[in-house]
Order: C-alpha cells, then sequence, then structure tokens
C-alpha cells in the first residue's frame, strides 16, 4: 500500500474525452465506471511507460467534468433502458442475439501519483513548476495513452497532460492544490466515505442486531421518505429522507469467497501460471465532491491494498475530507 509521502509529484491528464466506456459497474450498480476500471488503466500505463523511463504510478484520483449514459425512456415507461446495438447478421444470413451491455460517454481528469528517478535526473525540465511541467515525456504518456482504452471505451483528443512536482513542506502543499484544483473544475471528484455507511450501519443495528452492510449500503443510497414534524398530532409532513452530501454505491474491488488454488489447479482458468481464487465483488459508499474542497489533492487519489490473508482485493482512498466535514458540522 502506498502512502502520500512516497509521491514525489503528480501526472494529470486533463479533459479526456472517452466514448462507449463501460456503464455496469457491478453486479448492483450501474453509471459511472467502476475505480477498478481507472486503477487498471493506471496500472497498464505505468507499464508501457516504465519500458523507458524510471517512473512510477501510485494511485489514481478521478475527476468527472460531463458524463453522458446511452439510455432512453420508451414512451409509457419510467424505467431507462440502454442502447444496444444492432451487430452485422450471422453467416447464414439470421439475426444475432443481442447482449446487454451498458455504454456511456464522459469527459474525465485522472490525477496520479509519480515517483522515480526520472523526476530528479534531467528528464523532467521545470521552467515554469506553477503551470506544471510539459515535455517529450509528458508527449510520450499522451501518446501511449492514446492507444489504450479506459474503462472499456475509445480515448479521443484530450488536453496537453503536465507533471506538479510536489513541494518539500507540507505547508506548501496547500497552494499547489489550489492550484490543481482550480483546472479541475468544473467537475467532481469521488472519494470514498465509508465512515458514513459504518455510523448507518451502527444506527440500523440499534434497532435491528442483523441487519448487514449491504442492508445499510442499500438503506443509504436509497430514495426513502420520511416524516418530518409532530407525528403523534398527525401533522407529519413526508419528505424525502436528506443526505449528506452526493452518496453513491461504490465498487471498490473484490473479495475472496474461496481458498487460493495452484495454477493450473482450476479448469478452464485465463491465466494457468498464476494463482486463482474465486470472488465476489466489493461495495461501500462514495461521495462526489467538488475538487476545490479538498485540503490536499492526494486525498483524492485511490491506491491498491491487497490482504490474500483475509481475502481481500480493493481500492482504498485515505483523505480527511469526513473529518473537515465534522468539524464544519
Amino acid at each position: 500500500m502506498v502512502v502520500k509521502n512516497d509521491i514525489d509529484a503528480l501526472l494529470v491528464l486533463p479533459r479526456i474525452q472517452v466514448q462507449n466506456a463501460n456503464a455496469i459497474s457491478g453486479p448492483l450498480t450501474w453509471g459511472f465506471p467502476s475505480l477498478t476500471a481507472f486503477a487498471g488503466f493506471t496500472h497498464a500505463l505505468n507499464r508501457k511507460i516504465a519500458e523507458h523511463h524510471d517512473l512510477n504510478f501510485s494511485g489514481v484520483g478521478v475527476v468527472c467534468h460531463a458524463f453522458d449514459p446511452q439510455v432512453s425512456s420508451p414512451p409509457g415507461r419510467y424505467t431507462q433502458i440502454f442502447h444496444l446495438m444492432r451487430h452485422p447478421n450471422d453467416k447464414d444470413g439470421g439475426t444475432p442475439a443481442f447482449v446487454e451491455e451498458g455504454r456511456a460517454h464522459m469527459n474525465v481528469s485522472l490525477v496520479i501519483g509519480l515517483s522515480g528517478e526520472s523526476l530528479f535526473d534531467g528528464t523532467f525540465a521545470s521552467e515554469n513548476p506553477a503551470r506544471g511541467i510539459t515535455n517529450d515525456v509528458t508527449a510520450f504518456i499522451e501518446e501511449m495513452a492514446y492507444t489504450m482504452r479506459l474503462a472499456g471505451g475509445s480515448i479521443f483528443p484530450m488536453q496537453k497532460p503536465y507533471v506538479m512536482l510536489l513541494p518539500s513542506t507540507e505547508s506548501d502543499m496547500h497552494p499547489l492544490t489550489r492550484r490543481i484544483s482550480r483546472r479541475l473544475l468544473p467537475g467532481f471528484a469521488l472519494i470514498s466515505r465509508e465512515d458514513l455507511l459504518a455510523d448507518h450501519l451502527g444506527q440500523l443495528r440499534q434497532h435491528d442486531p442483523s441487519t448487514t452492510g449491504v442492508d445499510a449500503l442499500m438503506d443509504m443510497c436509497s430514495l426513502a421518505f420520511e416524516p418530518q414534524g409532530e407525528q403523534e398530532s398527525g401533522n407529519a409532513q413526508w419528505e424525502i429522507r436528506s443526505k449528506p452530501g452526493w452518496i453513491v454505491p461504490l465498487p471498490v474491488g473484490y473479495g475472496g469467497i474461496s481458498e487460493i488454488y495452484a495454477p493450473g489447479e482450476v479448469k478452464s482458468a485465463r491465466d494457468s501460471d498464476t494463482p486463482f481464487r474465486f470472488v465476489e465483488s466489493l461495495c461501500t459508499l462514495g461521495q462526489w465532491i467538488s475538487p476545490h474542497r479538498v485540503e490536499d489533492i492526494r486525498d483524492l487519489l485511490w491506491h491498491y491494498d491487497a490482504q490474500p490473508d483475509k481475502g481481500l482485493y480493493r481500492l482504498i482512498n485515505d483523505n480527511s475530507f469526513h473529518s473537515a466535514t465534522q468539524k464544519e458540522d
């Protein structure tokens, strides 16, 4: 697991245009792609860059500027349906079956933590660090990004990537955070709010000790009406339950549901050289916030957290936003 102090710079890939990204983000949710898709893109991009430069990518933050799910509401129906593609006829002239798949167009910016010797060996020249470093390396990163897919979608022209070196003192992080966050506006960033889920689970268990984490997640994200006012007198008004911000269910990885099998022991596994384990999706609670609300831009980064002994393969986001919110309250 990577901590904040292990990061020496931030790489920003601004305003990436993505078409036909996967909009089915887990067995329980649809809409914005899972964060694992962005972490996978970052890891794959790092492998391409590491062949030419000593750079390590450490964590990724996601800021969404626009999101357009490819759905519509047929006449007479309140529910939305995905726009499905009609594939060409098969070799016998028959009509192939539809494959249920959700797509979305989106405009996102990625903030990626950087470390490595190439940051200090003269590869990056910092004539104007306040504006960000853009040189042949960032141009190469941009070129490699165009050859890849993000969340299953095609990447189209984006603004020029840039690198911001982190200051040597924590007191100078605030001005840097202001500069980067202003460039990310208008937009909303995804952060973890496991604290809200844990608090809500505790409240529900006071009334029903058998309540599970999934029950708390579903109740927290549902559109619920609650009575407000004097209920005893019958004058209560039914209103939609207020939420502490833009709260969403968030797939963040996988949890093991079996033991770890030796390579090749499980038939028809995709990779016969890697240990195998059956897993299921892990969900938590997330929140969309404006980037200017964070005190440290590194709070937006999601990092890998693999704990095979506990069966956890997930992303974590160590942010201080919930502490600041509690102080404001």
